[in-house]
């Protein structure tokens, strides 16, 4: 969101019933989309949209953070090694990389509504699969097609954008995250009583649930007014923003709507245009790197109390009391969870809104480029102080920190990613962002689940390495997106 396009350039005829084209009569009042959100205002519409629309994060995060607290399980019951365990979590994002750039590219040609019911439909009924998978192989590609299914939520964050004015961006989408947070500790909370009951399956049936009763809300999420009038679609764009102004009890702008209508649209070599080329480059490598670190921290805290990895022991973990199973002492580290385990897991959890007002105050003063650049190098510092020798206490801590850190990291890309490409190419620009992401989460399990137990200091260096060069790139952004309008093309 840089300076507004030029009036002459956002000038086109009206769609009429025959869908064609005609200049507005000289001297006739016009308005941009963008024009009317601003003068629409924030209001009962925005509030309604961003609690259904945000709890698509409480589905994304269920479905997501599951593999953390079902992999003892699995260990156990199919007797895994590491590699196998850093697996299922990698072909979940391989899942996700595939589509995500799939389903970028189909919203920006067939729209964000429809991509978005796709993706719901397509995660829940492969999340259900999974509860009666009959085999390791069987889960492991069950789970890769619900994280294909999930990529297409991200939708629902451009939904958001695109109908929120600009000054109140920097604020209503950073607090998307609490939804996120919402959906990690119910699933934690879950697992504490439904996997020493009853299993992982119906764990998982039960997580499936919230992304099953949104899509029952579906109907009342309209579709992107700017979308609308980026395919020419004038009359279902002025619908819908008329529908705004009546829900926020506001008048809209006189005169009549009008904007640049594009034939093409969501072109990948668009993003390796000259004037998006090196911003596209460096956000994928910050989306790469943020990635790599947000799911590093999840995987490693699991791992550090499934097995005492602190100070680069290697030993299994003392038992909790009375837990003398079979299981404990096997020798692929089964070691399930106790009480104390998903305590931490939701003390860390928590972690991830403690920073959301600095959060918030950082990306609409300091900008979205400093403020991302102050929390990733923040994130690398708490990387290397994790290997500290301390008490479970202040593991704890770090944990909390950290977790605070990577969720802040992964608020300001979102924001700036959504932000800096136009209208006509925002979706495939936050898919193809999201392909990349999830690059790095693949090979996050690995480096938590598998080096960090032959090298602790080894993979925190590591990750603290990446987190360094993903600062230096976010303080180099050539474009900042602080107060700017979103572009239409």
């Amino acid at each position: 969101m840089a300076t507004a396009p030029k009036e002459a350039e956002n000038a086109i005829g009206l769609e009429e019933i025959h869908a064609e084209r005609q200049e507005p009569p000289k001297g006739q009042k016009t308005f941009t989309v963008e024009e009317a959100v601003e003068t629409i205002g924030f209001g009962r519409f925005h509030i309604t949209r961003f609690l259904i629309m945000g709890s698509t994060g409480v589905a994304e995060a269920m479905e997501i953070m599951l593999i953390a607290v079902v992999s003892p399980l699995i260990r156990c019951e199919w007797q895994l090694q590491d590699w196998q365990v850093a697996l299922v979590t990698t072909m979940v994002f391989f899942g996700y990389m595939v589509f995500s750039i799939v389903l970028g590219l189909l919203a920006d040609r067939y729209g964000r509504w429809k991509i978005l019911l796709l993706s719901f439909l397509w995660a829940a009924y492969f999340s259900l699969l999974t509860s009666f998978a009959p085999s390791y192989i069987w889960f492991v590609f069950l789970r890769a097609m619900v994280g294909g299914g999930v990529s297409g939520h991200a939708q629902g964050l451009i939904i958001k954008t695109e109908f929120l004015p600009t000054k109140y961006r920097g604020y209503m989408l950073p607090l998307s995250q609490v939804f996120w947070l919402a959906g990690s500790l119910l699933i934690i909370g879950l697992a504490s009583v439904v996997n020493p009951t009853i299993g992982w399956r119906w764990l998982i049936r039960i997580a499936s649930i919230p992304g099953i009763l949104l899509i029952l809300v579906f109907k009342f999420i309209p579709e992107s007014a700017r979308y609308n009038v980026s395919t020419g679609n004038m009359a279902a764009a002025l619908a819908t923003l008329q529908r705004i102004a009546k829900m926020n009890g506001a008048a809209m702008p006189e005169g009549v709507l009008k904007e640049p209508a594009k034939e093409r649209r969501g072109r990948f070599k668009d993003l390796m245009h000259p004037k998006y080329l090196r911003t596209t480059l460096q956000i994928w490598i910050i989306w790469l790197g943020i990635a790599f670190a947000y799911y590093g921290v999840i995987l490693a805290s699991a791992e550090l109390l499934e097995r005492d990895l602190v100070c680069g022991s290697a030993a299994p973990t003392a038992q909790d009391p009375g837990d003398d199973s079979e299981e404990s002492r096997s020798p692929c580290h089964c070691h399930l969870f106790g009480p104390a385990a998903y305590q931490t897991m939701i003390i860390s959890t928590v972690g991830e809104i403690a920073l959301n007002p600095l959060n918030i105050l950082g990306i609409n003063f300091l900008g979205r480029r400093l403020s991302l650049c102050i929390t990733m190098g923040c994130t690398a510092l708490f990387f290397l102080l994790l290997n500290i020798c301390t008490s479970s206490t202040g593991m704890i801590g770090f944990l909390f920190m950290l977790r605070a850190l990577v969720s802040a990291n992964f608020n300001t890309i979102y924001i700036y990613t959504a932000e800096v490409y136009p209208t006509t190419m925002r979706a495939l620009g936050m898919g193809t962002s999201g392909s990349l992401c999830r690059v790095g989460a693949m090979v996050a399990p690995f480096i938590s689940q598998v080096l960090m137990s032959a090298s602790f200091i080894g993979a925190l260096c590591l990750f603290s390495s990446v987190c360094v060069v993903c600062a230096i790139s976010a303080f180099t952004l050539p474009i900042e997106t602080k107060g700017r309008a979103l572009q239409v093309c």
